[in-house]
């Protein structure tokens, strides 16, 4: 029974992408991706507003999972990139390895003040997924990611 009602709020990504449903080179997704319909829950959620507040503290540790031409394209001030194809793996380097290659403080189990966030939402709500599994309980994302950003920031 648990396991039919986990595979009805999956759903496993073959040819679409973060893009709108047309795969493109920017998308390091691996068929075998599994992507979140929706957000696990509206408590895993922040928003612009919460963000922006978010940001006299200077505790918060953003993190991009966009990959590095889409960063260098643009990106929220004070984020880190950590692609979401390296996300894993980065999560399991040791705190000197992890801030001598992404310049920051590895972020703690416990944190939460930790805010993933990719173009639109699609990957980062994997990032979440990935970070739960591996007992970052607290991290949320920003579900409007850049694109949300930066509409909201030109108004």
């Amino acid at each position: 029974m648990l396991l039919v009602l986990c595979a009805l709020s999956l759903v496993v990504v073959a040819e679409e992408t973060h893009c709108g449903g047309t795969p493109d080179r920017l998308c390091d997704v691996k068929p075998e991706a599994v992507y979140y319909k929706e957000p696990p829950t509206t408590d895993s959620e922040v928003s612009y507003k919460q963000l922006k507040t978010m940001f006299p503290s200077s505790s918060i540790q953003l993190f991009d999972v966009r990959n590095p031409d889409e960063f260098e394209a643009g990106h929220i001030p004070g984020s880190t990139n950590v692609p979401l194809g390296e996300l894993q793996e980065a999560l399991r380097l040791s705190p000197d390895q992890f801030k001598q290659r992404f310049g920051v403080r590895a972020p703690h189990k416990e944190d939460g003040s930790i805010v993933v966030y990719c173009q639109r939402g699609r990957r980062s709500a994997t990032a979440l997924d990935i970070m739960w599994d591996l007992g970052f309980s607290r991290v949320r994302h920003y579900a409007g990611g850049y694109s949300d950003w930066v509409q909201r920031e030109e108004q």
